[in-house]
């Protein structure tokens, strides 16, 4: 017990305290996600949408993620990512009490769009926060603590959305709202006028044949080719957030408190153990590995979906899930920080950002189209068979972005 005990205390040890507040901001901020897993959900339930319009809804949503990821990027370098964070929570909680008005097809599909233009604006913006303030040495570790907040706020934002959802869709964008305008106060308090730890670029860190003169984020190839892989992994990963709940419903016939608390079990999961997990791990394994390994076990859980339908086996199934996830996401965005650099940072993490604003599109709308036309044991196992392409994708591309002894 105390040498488990030891081994959290290091694995949280280190970490500055302005990694800590921008944790504790997107902790806020993501509580307030509690719409997204339910989306769908009010799409059709409340709406009268049909499974493919609500599948077309959804890639609005990430439509607008793209265009978000890439202006918060390029926007980032121009004036800074304070400013940046700023606008984009106290901007999105006003859009957040406008969504239960729209009622056709085409109006909401155009508030999510700008919505989540607004809101993901804020995750390059962030991300260069995290390099700017973390120390190099724990890097990959204060990316796992922000990681650990989004999970934390996504494992009680889903379980309250569950409940609220029970008596009101519109209480549940009230609360989304409230949640952002919080986050941004916050945010705003603490970090207005805070002078950055971490100014300087990582490559400083790397040995000086490593270093190389400026690149353009949007012509590296060998970046544009790991990001390719991103956009495949994210693809697959994120039916957790759009045909993972509606299968838990119209197959499995879940009440919408047990999708939430079972959507909520992966967050718990992960706040549990992901710091536990990136301490452990990044000391015995390459990042490369553990990229592969990440998504093999993520495309386990997709197969497992297609053997029964137990409450025991889709906590077992989220479980592996949220195990590949815990090695995979906050990994990629290391990745990206040590390849970026000094006055392109925002780009890189835009560009990234990106990666996953593209699954926002193409996984609802794929996902929901598979479903309807094959079935949804036929979604999940495409889905296992993209992830181990994934996988080899990540064995090949990740190695030329990092310095030798991270390959």
């Amino acid at each position: 017990m105390k040498k488990i005990l030891k081994i959290y205390i290091e694995a949280y040890s280190g970490l500055s305290k302005e990694s800590w507040m921008l944790a504790i901001v997107m902790l806020l901020n993501r509580m307030g996600s509690m719409v997204l897993p339910f989306l769908g959900i009010y799409l059709i339930s409340e709406l009268n949408f049909t499974l493919q319009q609500s599948g077309i809804v959804l890639s609005f949503y990430g439509i607008g993620a793209v265009i978000g990821s890439w202006l918060g990027g390029w926007i980032t370098d121009k004036i800074g990512n304070f400013k940046v964070q700023a606008l984009s929570l106290f901007l999105s909680a006003p859009l957040f009490l406008l969504l239960p008005y729209f009622k056709s097809v085409e109006s909401f599909a155009a508030i999510m769009l700008v919505l989540s233009t607004i809101s993901e604006m804020f995750r390059p913006a962030n991300s260069v926060a995290i390099t700017r303030y973390a120390k190099k040495q724990n890097i990959t570790r204060a990316f796992s603590l922000n990681r650990m907040a989004v999970n934390l706020g996504f494992s009680i934002g889903p379980s309250m959305g569950g409940f609220l959802s029970n008596y009101s869709y519109d209480l549940l964008f009230y609360c989304n709202a409230a949640a952002a305008l919080i986050a941004g106060i916050v945010f705003f308090t603490f970090f207005k006028g805070r002078k950055e730890r971490n100014a300087a670029p990582i490559e400083e860190n790397l040995p000086k044949e490593e270093v190389v003169k400026e690149r353009n984020a949007y012509t590296d190839v060998k970046f544009l080719l790991f990001n390719l892989v991103c956009v495949f992994f994210s693809m697959a990963f994120f039916q957790i957030l759009n045909t993972v709940p509606l299968f838990y419903k119209d197959v499995i016939h879940l009440s919408q408190t047990e999708i939430g608390l079972l959507m909520g079990f992966s967050g718990i999961l992960i706040v549990v153990f992901e710091m536990l997990l990136i301490h452990t791990t990044e000391k015995r394994f390459t990042v490369t590995q553990l990229l592969v390994f990440g998504s093999f076990i993520t495309s386990i859980s997709f197969v497992l979906f297609t053997v029964n339908h137990t409450l025991g086996m889709l906590y077992f199934a989220i479980g592996l899930m949220s195990i590949g996830e815990m090695l995979v996401l906050p990994l990629m965005s290391t990745v990206t920080a040590f390849r970026a650099q000094k006055n392109n940072r925002g780009a890189y993490m835009g560009l990234n950002g990106i990666s996953t604003a593209i699954a926002f599109i193409v996984s609802p709308f794929l996902g929901t189209h598979i479903a309807t036309t094959y079935g949804f044991d036929t979604l999940w196992l495409i889905t296992a068979v993209l992830l181990v392409a994934v996988a080899i994708g990540y064995y090949f591309f990740t190695k030329p972005l990092l310095p030798k002894n991270m390959q």
